[in-house]
């Protein structure tokens, strides 16, 4: 259903594929389309206040070419990294299942295929994404870690030499209450983009 605010736009209303530069070093992994973000431009995290702090901060740090990303024709452009997501439809009440996540790892772990030899970093971002991140990467090949580190903010764990980070996720719940601020994100993405070389 339309929010009131966009009546008048087409929603994208289908999957949405990942976003950004065609070799990245850094592959970042949200969540699920946001059900009047995403699901309505057709762009991962674009049109929503999550979009606003994730491009914000890969703005700051280099890696973003603008602040902010309204639309997928606004000249938003990504550095050196590509931005996914374990769900690509918008789940019901934008709150997706482990079901949903299940249905749709054979596309993360294509992604996974042909990103992973060029990659050097991967940012999670929340508790979903880190959960789904290591059955799709042991269904890419990636060696694993014999122990899987505690999803948490700043966690980082050395997997097949690349690192992979935690970070809580761009929700409205995170920052509006200051469980992640502007600082805590951009550190994880400083951090990154110097391990990527970026």
């Amino acid at each position: 259903m339309k929010r009131r605010s966009f009546a008048d736009q087409t929603y994208w209303g289908r999957p949405i594929p990942g976003f950004g530069a065609d070799e990245p070093r850094i592959l970042v992994l949200g969540l699920a389309p946001a059900a009047h973000g995403a699901n309505r431009t057709g762009r991962m995290f674009t049109g929503d206040r999550s979009g606003d702090w994730l491009y914000g901060a890969l703005y700051r740090v280099g890696l973003a070419s603008q602040p902010t990303a309204h639309h997928a024709g606004d000249g938003l452009t990504l550095r050196g990294t590509y931005i996914t997501a374990p769900v690509h439809c918008a789940p019901p009440a934008n709150k997706p299942t482990p079901q949903e996540r299940d249905t749709c790892r054979p596309w993360l772990v294509r992604e996974l295929e042909l990103l992973w030899p060029g990659l050097r970093a991967v940012v999670v971002l929340g508790g979903f994404g880190w959960a789904a991140v290591w059955p799709a990467l042991r269904a890419a090949g990636v060696p694993l870690p014999e122990r899987l580190p505690v999803f948490g903010h700043g966690v980082e764990a050395n997997v097949d030499g690349r690192i992979v980070l935690g970070c809580y996720h761009v929700s409205q719940q995170n920052t509006f209450t200051g469980r992640l601020t502007e600082p805590m994100l951009d550190a994880v993405f400083a951090r990154a983009a110097g391990v990527a070389g970026l």
